[in-house]
C-alpha cells in the first residue's frame, strides 16, 4: 500500500524521472499490480514511462482488459503501440489477439514489421485450443556438426531474442528436430567435441495441430521448462515454455469448474462481466435442471397412496436425496481430475466401478448404522420403519458412488467434456434412483 502512495505521488508531482527510477526497484510483475491497482488514466501514465524492454515484460504480466485497455489508450500513438506489439513474445502476442475482435486484430497486425506479421498471421493460423498457438517460434537451434565451441558462440550471436536458453535444438538441414540438448551439457563438454557425439537422439515434442491439453500432460510428465514443437513430417517450428502451460492449466481449471456448477464456460473475470451475460450463462443450464427435477415429482406423485398412508416417510426425501447427490459428487470428482492428470484412462472402467461399489458399500454401512440408530430413536422405537430408511440409504450411496465414477468415463468416450457429468447431472440422476429404491424397499417392508 505504501509503493502504491509513493507511486502516486510522484504521478501527481509529475517527477517522471523520480517515478522512473522508482519503478525500477520492483520486480515486473509487482509493476503489473502496481498497474492494475491504479485508475485507468494513472495506468496509462505509469506504463508510457517504462522503458520499451521493460514495458514489454510487464505487458505479458497484464490480464487481458489491462493490456486492452492499455493498448486502446495509447492507441493515439502509432509508434508506441507498433513498438510495444512488435517486442512482444510471439506467444504472448498471440494470446492478446485472440481475445480481441477480428477486425481489431487485423488493424493491429498491419502495426507489426513484415517479420513479426508473419509470425503472427501464422500462429493465429492454427486451430484456436492447439499447441501451434502457444509455441513460439523464438528458440536458438544448432547443426549435430556444431562443436561446442561453435555452438556456444552461435547461442551468444542469436540467443538474445529466444524465449529461453536452457535447452538448445539439433536440426538436419531440412530443420527435422535431431535431438534437444540441456545447455548445462553443452557448457561442461570438452570445447572441440561435436554436437553429435553428446546428443542421445532422445527427446519428446508436441505437435503443433494436437489440443493444448497435450502439450499440459507432455509438461506434467517430463518435467521440463520448454518442449520443442514439430509440424506431422518432424520439422521444428517452435517451442512451448511452461509458463504459457501453467496459464492454460489455470484457464482449464476454471473451465471445469464452471461446468461442474452448471455454469457456461466464460473468461471474462467475474466483475468485468454483465449481468445479462452472466445470466445467459446460467438460465440454460437451470432450466434443465428444473426440467430435469420433473422426473422426481413423478416419481413421488406416482407414490402418493403409501405417503398417505405412511406421512413420515417424506421427512427423509430430502436427506436421502442429499447423501446420495453428495456421494456421487464426490465419486465424480476424484475421477474427472484422474482423467485430467492421466491417472484414470477409459480402459480402467471396470476397475472404477469395482473400487467404487466397494467404498460405497463401506459408506453406506458406516452412514447406515448411524443412520438406523437416529431414526430408531426419533420415530419411538419403529424399528421397520429405520430398517426402510437404513436401506435405501445403504442402495442409494452404493448406486451414486457407483454412477458418480461411470459417468464422467462414459463422458469421455462419447466425446463430451466429463466436467459436464459431474454434480448438478449427477445429482438430478441420483435423486430419481434414490426415491425409486426407496419406495420400492418401503412398499416390499411396510406393504404400503
Amino acid at each position: 500500500m505504501n509503493n502504491i502512495s509513493a507511486i502516486r505521488s510522484l504521478i501527481d508531482e509529475k517527477d517522471w524521472i523520480s517515478l522512473k527510477k522508482e519503478l525500477n526497484n520492483f520486480e515486473p510483475f509487482q509493476v503489473a499490480d502496481i498497474i492494475e491497482s491504479l485508475p485507468q488514466a494513472e495506468q496509462v501514465i505509469l506504463f508510457r514511462v517504462l522503458s520499451r524492454e521493460l514495458a514489454k515484460v510487464i505487458f505479458s504480466h497484464l490480464s487481458r482488459d489491462q493490456q486492452k485497455g492499455i493498448v486502446e489508450s495509447i492507441a493515439s500513438n502509432i509508434s508506441q503501440v507498433s513498438d510495444l506489439l512488435n517486442d512482444l513474445d510471439p506467444d504472448d502476442r498471440t494470446a492478446f489477439f485472440e481475445e480481441l475482435p477480428g477486425e481489431v486484430t487485423q488493424r493491429l497486425l498491419q502495426m507489426l514489421s513484415f517479420k513479426e506479421r508473419e509470425k503472427a498471421i501464422k500462429l493465429l493460423g492454427y486451430p484456436k485450443e492447439s499447441i501451434g498457438r502457444l509455441m513460439t517460434p523464438e528458440y536458438v537451434a544448432v547443426r549435430a556438426n556444431f562443436t561446442v565451441h561453435q555452438t556456444l558462440e552461435h547461442i551468444r550471436k542469436f540467443g538474445r531474442d529466444s524465449e529461453t536458453l536452457n535447452v538448445i535444438y539439433v536440426v538436419d538441414n531440412n530443420w527435422k528436430l535431431i535431438d534437444d540438448i540441456r545447455i548445462r551439457d553443452i557448457i561442461l563438454a570438452p570445447p572441440l567435441q561435436t554436437i553429435g557425439e553428446i546428443s542421445d537422439n532422445r527427446f519428446v515434442a508436441l505437435n503443433a495441430f494436437d489440443d493444448r491439453e497435450v502439450a499440459v500432460k507432455a509438461f506434467q510428465d517430463n518435467d521440463r521448462i520448454a518442449l520443442p514443437v514439430t509440424d506431422t513430417d518432424g520439422t521444428l517450428l517452435g517451442i512451448v515454455t511452461v509458463d504459457d502451460v501453467i496459464d492454460i492449466i489455470q484457464m482449464e481449471t476454471t473451465e471445469d469448474f464452471q461446468k461442474m456448477s452448471a455454469l457456461a464456460p466464460s473468461h471474462e473475470p467475474y466483475l468485468n462481466t454483465g449481468v445479462f451475460i452472466l445470466a445467459k450463462n446460467r438460465i440454460l443450464w437451470l432450466m434443465l435442471l428444473m426440467l430435469s427435477a420433473t422426473i422426481t415429482g413423478y416419481i413421488i406423485s406416482s407414490f402418493e397412496d403409501g405417503l398417505a398412508v405412511l406421512p413420515s416417510l417424506i421427512a427423509f426425501i430430502p436427506m436421502l436425496m442429499g447423501t446420495g447427490g453428495n456421494a456421487g459428487a464426490q465419486a465424480s470428482t476424484l475421477i474427472i481430475r484422474g482423467m485430467a492428470v492421466g491417472e484414470v484412462h477409459l480402459k480402467d472402467v471396470f476397475k472404477v466401478v469395482w473400487k467404487e461399489i466397494r467404498v460405497g458399500a463401506l459408506c453406506g454401512f458406516a452412514l447406515g448404522t448411524v443412520n438406523f440408530l437416529r431414526v430408531l430413536l426419533w420415530n419411538q422405537q419403529n424399528a421397520l420403519l429405520s430398517l426402510v430408511v437404513t436401506l435405501s440409504l445403504f442402495c442409494t450411496i452404493l448406486i451414486a458412488k457407483t454412477i458418480g465414477g461411470l459417468l464422467p468415463i462414459l463422458a469421455k468416450k462419447m466425446k463430451i467434456d466429463p466436467a459436464i457429468m459431474a454434480a448438478p447431472l449427477i445429482t438430478t440422476t441420483v435423486d430419481a434412483t434414490s426415491l425409486i429404491v426407496y419406495f420400492a424397499i418401503a412398499k416390499a417392508l411396510l406393504g404400503i
